[in-house]
């Protein structure tokens, strides 16, 4: 017996807004508690997040806490189109540590429809000038330390964390 499942867009801009606002406020405090981006850095890069989630090019956003080259903490946020059987968290969790050396590394991937045309429909309308990332992203070193879903109608985010 063969099943079929369609799933439709029930999400508005409104909805787009509410999930990244959140991510705004992880992004912020990340910044702030590590002082290794400042607030307007932290802002600019969820002007992107943002732009890039309305027009329907944003996968995921990877932010990851270096001492030296070597990971100490990471959140990841995976866009879910379909997050209507998730219930919503509050942002917060993420004051992570400030450390000599500290960097945050930020990488994003793109959904099939981010084309050649579209970034450059898109350059003019974002402020980082973002550039091919070869970065590891699968925080082996690290452990899993739970997380959070930012939802809004059928429009998520759905953050994981690592610690070493």
């Amino acid at each position: 017996m063969s099943q079929t499942r369609t799933a439709s867009a029930t999400y508005t801009t409104t909805d787009i807004e509410n999930v990244v606002r959140r991510v705004k406020a992880d992004l912020a405090m990340i910044a702030d508690s590590t002082g290794a981006w400042t607030p307007q850095q932290a802002a600019d890069y969820a002007h992107d997040v943002e732009v890039l989630a309305k027009a329907g090019y944003l996968a995921w956003v990877d932010v990851t806490l270096l001492q030296h080259g070597i990971e100490l903490k990471a959140a990841r946020f995976d866009v879910d189109t379909d997050a209507g059987t998730l219930s919503t968290s509050r942002p917060g969790g993420v004051l992570w540590p400030r450390v000599a050396g500290a960097e945050l590394r930020i990488v994003i991937s793109y959904t099939k429809a981010y084309t050649n045309a579209a970034r450059e429909a898109m350059r003019s309308k974002l402020k980082i000038g973002w550039t091919t990332s070869y970065a590891d992203t699968s925080h082996s070193s690290l452990s899993s330390s739970g997380g959070r879903n930012y939802v809004s109608s059928t429009y998520g985010m759905q953050r994981r964390d690592w610690a070493a």
